[in-house]
């Protein structure tokens, strides 16, 4: 098992966004100290928007991108859902699809925010570009990407996103290799003490909380012939 923290890495960013960059895949030009993904997964960033700050409308093409929100809220403008906003606990999922989306976030408050930032690569080109939100349960792991064509609670694909908030003494167990980011508190992952900020690469994930409101992002592959 592998751990990297955001802290040994740069800070960088642009606009009114900064972010720590864990996962750079080499596929999205990556190298250096950053980690390749897993199975279409190629990003990860943990960000926060200066008081008031925006990225200003950019653009995407034949990526899926995802906002999971930590602390404070973010406006969202652009051509997918524009109007809408985003606050801690939940996450946005935007596909892009071979139709693209533009869009713009912004934090309305005067104090800094946080969210993870990441990106995973569609399996078939040309899809139609979407939207979706979900609010984070607590004590269980809501999945918020990966799955099969005939579903459409969320976006298709052999990746799984999963993200989990977590009380203290409660504990996962998932059978594979796996990413997994903690974003809150402290627990235990295959014998390892990790706390807010580790990136953990490892087989056969074992958590276990050992702080209130521990908070997990994993990341998994099913396999092709379970999801089609």
């Amino acid at each position: 098992m592998k751990v990297l923290h955001k802290d040994s890495l740069p800070l960088g960013g642009f606009a009114g966004l900064k972010e720590h960059r864990l996962v750079v895949d080499n596929r999205v030009g990556g190298g250096g100290d950053t980690w390749d993904g897993i199975g279409n997964f190629v990003y990860l960033a943990d960000a926060y928007f200066d008081p008031y700050g925006e990225t200003r409308m950019h653009p995407h093409r034949e990526l899926d991108v995802i906002s999971v929100m930590l602390d404070g809220s973010i406006n969202h403008e652009g051509s997918l859902e524009h109007g809408s906003s985003i606050h801690a606990g939940q996450v946005q999922v935007q596909r892009a699809g071979g139709e693209g989306f533009k869009h713009n976030e912004i934090n309305p408050d005067a104090s800094k925010n946080r969210m993870v930032q990441l990106w995973v690569l569609p399996e078939n080109h040309r899809e139609a570009a979407g939207y979706k939100l979900y609010d984070v349960e607590q004590n269980k792991l809501t999945k918020i990407y990966g799955g099969s064509k005939e579903q459409s609670a969320t976006f298709d694909s052999h990746t799984v996103l999963e993200v989990g908030r977590f009380s203290k003494e409660e504990s996962i167990t998932k059978s594979g290799d796996f990413l997994a980011y903690i974003t809150e508190g402290e627990a235990i992952v295959n014998d390892t003490k990790v706390k807010d900020g580790d990136l953990i690469r490892g087989t056969n994930l074992h958590f276990k909380t050992i702080s209130d409101n521990a908070q997990i992002i994993l990341i998994t592959q099913n396999p092709k012939n379970n999801t089609r």
